[in-house]
């Protein structure tokens, strides 16, 4: 050992080195270049898990790429580096961004990039606290999986890039970007925020903003409010399907949405317990009437639920949209209206091939139509009902998350597009197909001498009254089925801001008007209604008046009568034949 230290001394001396701290040869070459003529710190593709704290504080450029083994910055690593306008940390491994309060930056000017960091998620709310105050920064966070945004920093963002981030859902508060005038960021819907809160800011911006010398005269507070009125350059601009409005975009559309899911949940509930709880005997019109009324009913949910988020997300929409449009609430509510319409329309045109079968054979009493088959075809149709309003849900035919109001209406692709001609091309069917059904009846009904003896006089009131039935819904369904296959086939006449009138107006004015035109009109529903109702101490006295009403009418004339169309009428008009 003593025969080395001479040597190690030597050697020392003649490298002139004065202390041991100085020794370069003990330790691996730096995994860094350091080019002092420019400024640069680069580290390019090197295979480092930690950076390196030793960066000269005169550095003005720190590029860090390529590097997916670095998972860890130092809190410290960027400390005093005053002259630093220039940052770029990209596709490496870091999962949190490093605390760069220490940086405590002299330079007006500051570039900070860090693109394609695929894992990184979290920044620290105080992140950018030693960025320092009157700078103008870029920032640029695309390709990583950032949901938050530290407000320390955003008054100072000129120009924000953030593409193919699908995790930032929501901005921070607008007015904080003061010095923002150019965003490129992945939803539409957050360009629409800042075209939304320009046009609602502009009505109190001071004419002093207008003037050359503003930002002489007036102190920063008073500049910032001025600053906070540009005009910010956004894309993408919204398209088509989502415009810059709220669910619904105007006041009496919020209102009447209201007005009508109230009906149609409570009318169609009213006539499903009335129904379901009567005591007489469940014939299969009763039987129809159910799963219309449950159809119905689905469908007041559905508006109900678009009706709520509505007033959750009012002037905010731009923040909830992504996660409206893409969470589990659309696909229900999408769900909902097309299971309840595709249900409605057919359990209607069962109805009406029932009226025309008891009708047209009359007197063939092994023809008709018995609960059991009519189970048999509901069954069908719940089926197929199911079936069409699941294949959106589960993306394998058009989606439900194209608009804010939850309906199939993506038609890019060919299966798509393909999935929405057919449905509706099938509605259409079945509305010809009722059309035609009617026209039989009426033709019967306008000739009482071709009636068959065994067809009652109320049967020929029920072909009247359903067909009312039929035509106010299929009415209200036509400029639907316009509009819809007209966007189908690429061809659209309307905007989803108008379409939005046509879902609240005529889409559902159906579920809520059956309740009325088949059952709380009739003398047969006001019966079971007020019977119901007098178990509970109501309406006793009307209960009594309709029990002696029916029992005069079950010991008339009456009960000799064959029992063909024996309660074929309890949705329209009480029939006089006995249960």
């Amino acid at each position: 050992m003593k025969s080395v230290m001479p040597v190690v001394m030597l050697v020392l001396s003649l490298m002139g080195l004065k202390s041991v701290a100085n020794i370069t040869l003990t330790g691996p070459p730096h995994p860094c270049q350091i080019n002092a003529t420019s400024g640069s710190f680069l580290c390019l593709n090197k295979k480092i898990q930690q950076m390196p704290t030793d960066i000269p504080k005169n550095t003005t450029r720190v590029i860090v790429s390529e590097n997916g083994c670095l998972e860890r910055i130092c809190d410290f690593s960027f400390a005093n580096l005053s002259t630093l306008s220039e940052m770029t940390i990209s596709n490496t491994g870091l999962e949190k961004l490093p605390d760069f309060s220490q940086i405590k930056l002299a330079v007006h000017y500051f570039l900070l990039d860090l693109e394609d960091n695929t894992h990184l998620k979290e920044i620290l709310s105080n992140a950018f606290q030693g960025l320092g105050n009157g700078i103008t920064a870029d920032l640029d966070i695309s390709d990583t999986k950032v949901n938050f945004l530290p407000e320390t920093m955003l008054g100072s963002i000129q120009t924000l890039v953030a593409t193919s981030v699908a995790s930032l859902k929501r901005l921070p508060r607008l007015d904080l970007f003061t010095d923002l005038k150019d965003a490129n960021l992945t939803y539409p819907s957050h360009c629409c925020a800042f075209a939304n809160f320009r046009k609602n800011r502009s009505f109190v911006r001071p004419e002093s903003c207008d003037k050359p010398n503003v930002h002489l005269e007036e102190p920063v507070f008073y500049r910032d409010k001025c600053k906070v009125q540009e005009e910010v350059i956004c894309y993408p601009k919204p398209d088509a399907f989502n415009p810059c409005e709220d669910i619904m975009g105007h006041t009496y559309l919020r209102v009447l949405i209201w007005i009508i899911c109230v009906l149609a949940i409570v009318g169609n509930a009213v006539v499903l317990l009335v129904l379901l709880t009567s005591h007489y005997k469940l014939t299969v019109p009763r039987f129809l009437m159910c799963h219309l009324a449950f159809a119905d009913l689905c469908m007041g949910i559905y508006l109900m639920i678009i009706a709520s988020v509505d007033i959750h997300t009012r002037s905010h929409y731009y923040n909830y949209g992504i996660d409206w449009q893409t969470g589990v609430g659309c696909r229900v509510a999408g769900f909902f209206t097309v299971f309840a319409s595709e249900l409605s329309i057919y359990t209607l045109t069962v109805i009406t091939l029932e009226r025309w079968h008891t009708i047209t054979y009359a007197m063939q009493l092994e023809r008709k139509l018995r609960l059991r088959h009519a189970a048999a075809l509901m069954a069908g149709g719940w089926v197929f009902s199911w079936l069409v309003a699941l294949l959106p849900a589960v993306g394998l035919s058009s989606s439900y998350v194209k608009v804010s109001i939850c309906l199939p209406m993506d038609v890019e692709k060919v299966e798509s597009q393909s999935y929405v001609v057919l449905v509706l091309l099938l509605n259409v069917a079945a509305f010809f197909g009722v059309c035609a059904c009617y026209l039989r009846i009426y033709t019967t009904v306008r000739n009482p001498q071709a009636l068959a003896p065994l067809t009652s006089a109320s049967d020929t009131r029920l072909a009247k009254r359903m067909a009312v039935l039929i035509f106010t819904d299929f009415l209200c369904m036509a400029p639907i089925s316009f509009f819809a296959i007209s966007a189908a086939l690429k061809w659209p006449l309307i905007t989803v801001s108008h379409a939005k009138v046509l879902l609240v107006l005529f889409y559902p004015i159906n579920s809520c008007a059956n309740p009325f035109l088949y059952a709380f009109f009739t003398k047969a529903f006001k019966r079971d209604f007020f019977v119901l109702a007098s178990h509970f101490g109501c309406f006793k006295m009307q209960a009594r008046f309709y029990r002696r009403e029916s029992s005069s009418v079950q010991n008339s004339v009456w009960v000799p009568l064959p029992k063909s169309s024996e309660g074929t009428i309890y949705s329209l008009v009480h029939v006089g034949h006995q249960h």
